[in-house]
């Protein structure tokens, strides 16, 4: 398969049910224009469609947001779900999302207007 941004040879096996794009959120769908992409490239187009939406969140309406309507998946993404930070393990808005209710452990990144 071939990369439809950057031209990229990848593996793909869509085709039998298990390729690794599985594993990430369902926000883009190919389209004649635009078709699969590498790893790199949709983790790229991802994280930047999470961000658009996150950042149009308020704590009023987080409760009712469409990230946790979508399949979950066992695996966290790294840069998705969670990002590094010495040595800590950082959970993202879109996790928390994700969960649908707040935990009220004043989260860094919570949507729900429940920091520290």
């Amino acid at each position: 398969m071939v990369c439809s941004v950057c031209n990229q040879q990848f593996p793909c096996a869509v085709s039998a049910g298990q390729c690794w794009c599985m594993d990430y959120p369902p926000l883009i769908q190919p389209t004649e224009l635009m078709s699969c992409m590498c790893e790199s490239c949709l983790k790229t187009a991802i994280k930047q469609k999470i961000q658009n939406y996150v950042s149009q969140l308020t704590p009023d309406n987080a409760h009712d947001n469409y990230a946790k309507d979508l399949p979950q998946k066992s695996a966290l993404i790294e840069e998705i779900d969670y990002y590094i930070e010495n040595g800590l393990y950082v959970f993202t808005s879109w996790f928390h999302l994700k969960r649908g209710t707040c935990c009220k452990n004043g989260c860094r990144h919570c949507p729900y207007g429940f920091k520290k």
